[in-house]
């Protein structure tokens, strides 16, 4: 199994060659080592050509899915592992997943539990599956395909990108990352590989993830607003298999609207709110989403005192 490992990186340089010993000092060498320049203006190329393994290839800025597409399109191996420059790898994440593979050899993708670190290598968080409360459910799947992994996945995206491994066919029968997404756009992908293939995560921890200034800006807004981009694609190409789950795709379209106006009215922003509940309750009809609805339609001098009457009731 030749496994490709695809690096975006955008100004990375206080960071890439941790990243890169990381992926050197895999107990499983890896065939190659991608690092895709998004225009980086700092040190980065330099950082990435002084490792000799390392294909560097160089684009205009575009984001990190654009980066991650051109790593997929060069990429040799049979197998594609994904990697952020500011993450590290554990040094059995490539044995570990390999072996799993040989177990049950029908996946298409792969991945693992993941630390968080702050910028000082202090442990924020030790298991982010244990951390959503998850772990149980994987330590009992130990790399078995996950049931109704789509389902599970709408839920609580279990598949960090940094620890994923994925057969490159799969990619090229299923597509790529969606470059007009900023925020998303991996949990849209492996929905949409997961409502075709067999996939599943380790509940072993494979890579340390680090929060630093650079990456910890809070973008809620955006973010949400992503969200139901990323519910109302997977909602078009996985509703068939999201209904054989017990899982309503509509219902995933209502809640994304609801979470953003609900974002809107609690910033005291209830003419944002307004259509997005509107919008929510077009998909599907909650009464939750009704009660707010009309809460924001309120004079905006009622609006704090209905706010606060609803988190008092649901105790938010």
């Amino acid at each position: 199994m030749r496994i490709s490992v695809v690096i975006p990186a955008y100004n990375a340089a206080p960071f890439l060659e941790k990243a890169l010993e990381s992926v050197q000092a895999q107990t499983h060498p890896v065939a190659e080592i991608l690092v895709v320049d998004d225009g980086s203006t700092d040190a980065t190329a330099d950082i990435a050509r002084s490792f000799p393994q390392v294909r560097y290839l160089r684009q205009q800025n575009q984001g990190p899915s654009a980066a991650r597409n051109r790593g997929i399109q060069e990429a040799r191996g049979d197998w594609i592992a994904f990697l952020d420059a500011d993450d590290r790898w554990t040094p059995e994440k490539t044995s570990e997943q390999l072996a799993a593979l040989r177990r049950y050899p029908q996946l298409a993708l792969i991945a693992s539990d993941m630390a968080e670190t702050d910028s000082d290598g202090n442990v924020r968080i030790a298991s982010m599956l244990a951390h959503h409360g998850l772990r149980d459910d994987f330590v009992h799947f130990d790399g078995a395909p996950v049931p109704d992994a789509l389902s599970r996945l709408v839920r609580k995206n279990f598949i960090p990108t940094g620890t994923v491994l994925v057969r490159r066919e799969v990619l090229q029968q299923t597509g790529t990352f969606d470059p007009d997404l900023r925020y998303g756009e991996d949990l849209e992908l492996w929905a949409r590989i997961a409502a075709r293939h067999p996939v599943t995560c380790l509940p072993r921890v494979h890579m340390l993830r680090c929060r630093h200034g650079r990456n910890a800006t809070d973008n809620t807004d955006a973010m949400l607003e992503d969200l139901i981009r990323v519910m109302d694609s997977i909602r078009r190409h996985c509703a068939a298999e999201l209904k054989r789950q017990g899982t309503d795709p509509d219902e995933l379209v209502a809640q994304a609207l609801w979470t953003l106006g609900y974002w809107h009215f609690s910033h005291d922003h209830p003419e944002t709110a307004r259509p997005l509940f509107l919008r929510s309750l077009q998909e599907k009809f909650a009464v939750r989403t009704l009660a707010h609805w009309l809460a924001s339609r309120l004079p905006a001098r009622w609006i704090p005192t209905a706010r606060q009457l609803w988190q008092h009731l649901h105790g938010t």
